[in-house]
This record gives C-alpha cells, structure tokens and sequence, in this order.
C-alpha cells in the first residue's frame, strides 16, 4: 500500500510538473526576455541580436532586450545562459567559434555546447573571403587559387598568411586548406580581421581568409578574390568561385550567428522561437536589414543540433591535425 501511495504521488508530481510547463509555454512570453551577446556592441552578432529581438518584440508582444555579457571569446555569456533558469528568458545570440570551436581548443571550458544549450535556429552564415592585395609582390602573380597552391608548392614555408590569431576561425580556414592541398605557408597571427586585413595591404603578409569588410575593397581593386569558404557562392561576389568548386570537395568552413536556449527548456518555447525567428527572415524588411550581415540561413532545432556535432568533429580533426593552440 505505501508503494502504492508512493507511486500516485510520484504520477500526480509529474502531470502537475506537465502541466506547468504546458502553462509557462502556451503563456510565452509573459515579461521582458534577454538576449545574451558574449561581444561588444556594433559587431555582426550583436546587429543580428537587435534585429531579431525587434522583430519578436513587435510579434510577441514583450520586449527582447540585447545584454552585452563580453569577454573570453564568447565563453562568458555562454556560460551564464548555460546556468540560467530554463524558462525562456535568457537567449544566447553566438557565433560559431564560441559553439564548435572553443571545445576543440580549451580543455577547461564551464560549459559544454551540445549538452548545456537548446538549438533554435541559426539566422546568418558568413563566408570567408580568400584575398591578395594585387601589389604585393608575390600577391601581384596569384590570379587563382590555383596560382596560390603552385607558389606555396614551389616555395614551401615561404609564403606568408595573416589571420585574425591562433586558433580563430580565419587560422583554421588557412590550415584546412593546407591540409587539403598539401602545402606549407607561414602563419603571422593578429589581434582581430581588421589589423589581418591592414596586414594585407600594408604587404606584411601575401595572403588573407577575410571577412566581409573586404568586399568593397575587392570592388575597388584593392583587393583580389580568388575564392570564398562557404559551400555556395557569396551573392555580393557572384564571380567569385567556392574553395570547393576549384578542386577542393567539401571544403566549407564558415561564420555563422546562431540562437540557442538553456537545454531544459520546454521544447513548445524552442519551437515558437524557431518558427518566429525563421518566419522573421522572410520578412522583406528585416530580411532588408539582415542581408549586410551575411547570408541567410535558417535551420530546425534538429538540423542545427546535426550541424553542430558534423561541425565540431571536422574542427577538432583539423585542429588536432594542425596543433593548432589557442592563444
């Protein structure tokens, strides 16, 4: 009879339980919700944020507030989300390098992306843009791609490359192309893409994986293309071919801003937000706004969920591979 009792009480616990969350979700969101962003104001990922976050105010009726939580590539405001109450109200706005690449590159991380965080939807992609600066010395004779593996082949540890530091997305897109064509350049690591891209046109450096601040300067000629990172071409350079389409299959490594949940959050409040924030990137007018930012690229929780566990084994293989370290 106690057992009995026992299990009624246990059964009564968990319908109670179900019935809440039911409640909680079906009256989402009640009160101001908070948009985490681990970088400063004015960067990509927090635009992104303050675009999305309008567009679910307006529709949801509460106010989607960004919170600038900076510090630590990311790592901080991950794990404050991470440790929020799984109620909906704390939202993680990120990158990809603070998701798939940080695992690969610190041992000590206070947070562990596929088991801490909800998928929702990624919003943007953002290629890389494979440049020289057409005055450069041995920049002035690489047309192509093509060009650039045939000089790294015949001058092996000669030819210099700048990145955005060790261990960033920019270093790992060098290294997975070396590694893919079998050749050897020099790494010379920066404090960020802008100082990388000064690097470029101040001739320090023969070659940079860049990012989209580059695209006028390829315009204006100051900088030549000669392929982006992403598996589709990038629409503000439609003549520009893919690493992919020029030999190298597969090669796709990418930047991208994605939304993500506590993991225990109901899943009624991961999908209204999916759906939201998707239905939200065909609104022409915030598609409008978004497109500057990247390509568009929305997902389903399980898709994203799929692109994160594909995205962190490739890494962690080119990273391991490489010896790549952080700084």
């Amino acid at each position: 009879m106690k057992f009995v009792n026992t299990l009624r009480a246990a059964l009564l616990g968990l319908a109670a339980a179900g019935l809440s969350t039911a409640a909680m979700a079906q009256s989402y969101p009640s009160r101001p919700v908070k948009l985490v962003v681990g970088f400063s104001p004015g960067g990509t990922i927090d635009v992104v944020a303050r675009i999305i976050g309008e567009h679910l105010a307006t529709k949801l009726g509460q106010p989607f507030v960004v919170e600038n939580r900076t510090g630590a590539n990311g790592m901080i405001a991950a794990e404050s989300v991470a440790r929020a109450e799984p109620d909906g109200y704390s939202v993680f706005v990120s990158n990809s390098s603070t998701i798939t690449l940080n695992p690969t590159l610190f041992k000590d991380l206070k947070y562990k992306p596929q088991s801490d965080f909800a998928p929702v939807t990624t919003v943007i992609s953002v290629p890389l843009i494979l440049a020289v600066n057409p005055e450069h010395p041995q920049g002035a004779s690489i047309k192509s791609l093509k060009d650039l593996v045939a000089l790294a082949k015949s001058k092996p540890g000669e030819v210099p490359y700048g990145s955005a530091g060790n261990g960033n997305i920019t270093h790992l897109a060098f290294e997975l192309l070396s590694q893919k064509a079998g050749i050897q350049m020099i790494h010379v690591p920066y404090r960020g893409a802008a100082a990388a891209q000064t690097a470029a046109f101040t001739k320090e450096v023969t070659v940079i994986f860049d990012t989209l601040s580059a695209v006028p300067h390829v315009k204006a000629g100051k900088l030549r293309a000669l392929a982006v990172s992403s598996a589709q071409r990038l629409p503000a350079l439609p003549d520009v071919p893919t690493v992919a389409e020029l030999g190298f299959p597969g090669f796709d490594i990418s930047f991208w801003v994605g939304i993500f949940l506590p993991k225990a959050t109901p899943a009624e409040i991961v999908d209204l937000l999916s759906r939201e924030i998707i239905a939200a990137t065909n609104v022409p007018a915030v598609r409008a706004k978004l497109e500057p930012q990247g390509s568009i690229l929305t997902q389903s929780p399980a898709q994203f969920a799929a692109k994160i566990k594909e995205e962190t084994d490739a890494l962690a293989e080119v990273v391991a591979k490489g010896n790549i370290k952080a700084d």
